[in-house]
């Protein structure tokens, strides 16, 4: 019975436990996830999805596992979700991305998102947060860690860096993990930092920003060591972007409580649409060293997180509406849909000019498909 592809998947999520009471188990654990993984990669959403996905497909199913007892009930993935452990998951999940990533200087962006609709007004249990590292270049998810009840993405972000090999890569974060711990940590790593600035650091911001403004306004100034400067056009409208870096920065009273701190920047974004200009400055901190065009890359490239990440897990995967949010089961089926959005990318490689809804339905049409893509990722 077994294949290239079960083979596989057992081995990278075999080895979970399963907390149902062994006499009653009618279904593998390793079934009930590979049924739910490849009825997510074609569109189910629900626990009734999955069941109505599992008893189309049980012959392409039965290719992998026996599914001796046919598909699980509704109740009995429910269950099975409600009380598997996510630490463990997430630890089967981070095995098996590192055997698709080849990272080489890429930057990895960290950034958090709510599950909008995860909230248990009921029981007073907030909505699920979710903070997720993500190579930015490879279109990887690395890791994922959830925000602990009553506290906030500062104090998951040392968690999730924890979980992570990021020696020789570029990490990159928003102004709330602009934090000195969390600059710390990542050098700790053997990784390099560029982090936003804003209020929320005392006067550092207020102190960088003046100091790059006045060098930026000089017709020639020796603070500033490298510029680089970009231009798109289309869409009626024309952005620029200009980037100043500064690594003479023996002046900033900060310096010393920043591990690694070699240099300050400043973008400047400038948008034109038709005859509406606006221009928008941010402030960075980083452990790189004077080279603007690659700090004005590790910028570009951490909104991709939001663009290539987020905008896909609410459109494509509409996660915000996912009511499935007992127990563990929200954060695990997060893991899912983490590990669904990892197999899409990857196997884009093989369906050329098809964007990851439209390989959702291709999956979801044709078995041979959805083979390809379990044969692309394990």
């Amino acid at each position: 019975m077994y294949n290239e592809v079960s083979e596989s998947f057992e081995s990278y999520f075999g080895g979970l436990k399963d907390q149902r009471i062994e006499r009653h188990k009618l279904y593998s654990l390793t079934e009930i996830l590979f049924v739910v993984l490849c009825g997510t990669i074609c569109g189910a959403e629900s626990w009734r999805d999955y069941v109505l996905f599992g008893k189309e497909k049980l012959d392409f199913l039965r290719l992998h596992f026996p599914f001796e007892n046919g598909i699980p009930s509704k109740n009995t993935l429910s269950r099975v979700f409600y009380a598997l452990d996510p630490e463990a998951f997430k630890q089967c999940f981070i095995e098996w991305v590192k055997s698709l990533q080849s990272l080489l200087n890429d930057v990895v962006a960290i950034d958090g998102k709510t599950l909008c609709n995860s909230i248990n007004m009921q029981d007073n249990i907030p909505a699920i947060h979710m903070v997720s590292a993500f190579a930015t270049h490879a279109r990887l998810i690395l890791a994922q860690q959830k925000v602990d009840d009553k506290s906030n993405e500062i104090t998951a972000i040392p968690k999730l860096l924890d979980l992570l090999d990021l020696i020789g890569q570029a990490v990159t974060i928003d102004a709330i993990g602009t934090q000195k711990a969390i600059a710390k940590k990542i050098r700790e790593k053997e990784a390099d930092y560029v982090l936003a600035l804003k209020g929320n650091q005392g006067t550092l911001n207020d102190d960088v920003r003046l100091f790059l403004e006045r060098e930026f306004q000089k017709s020639a100034s020796t603070a500033i060591e490298d510029r680089y400067e970009e231009v798109d056009k289309g869409h009626g409208r024309i952005e620029v972007r200009k980037c100043i870096v500064s690594s003479q920065i023996d002046w900033l009273q900060q310096k010393q409580d920043w591990i690694g701190l070699k240099t300050v920047a400043m973008i400047e974004e400038t948008r034109e649409v038709g005859d509406k200009i606006s221009i928008e400055r941010r402030f960075f901190i980083s452990s790189l060293p004077a080279d603007a065009k690659r700090i004005a890359a590790a910028v570009r490239a951490h909104w991709l997180i939001e663009n290539a990440l987020h905008w896909t897990l609410d459109v494509v995967f509409n996660e915000d509406s996912s009511r499935i949010r007992k127990d563990h089961a929200g954060e695990n089926m997060a893991i899912v849909r983490h590990i669904v959005v990892n197999m899409l990318s990857n196997a884009k490689k093989l369906f050329k000019n098809i964007g990851l809804k439209a390989l959702r339905k291709k999956a979801s049409w044709g078995n041979e498909t959805l083979g390809q893509i379990l044969k692309q990722n394990f």
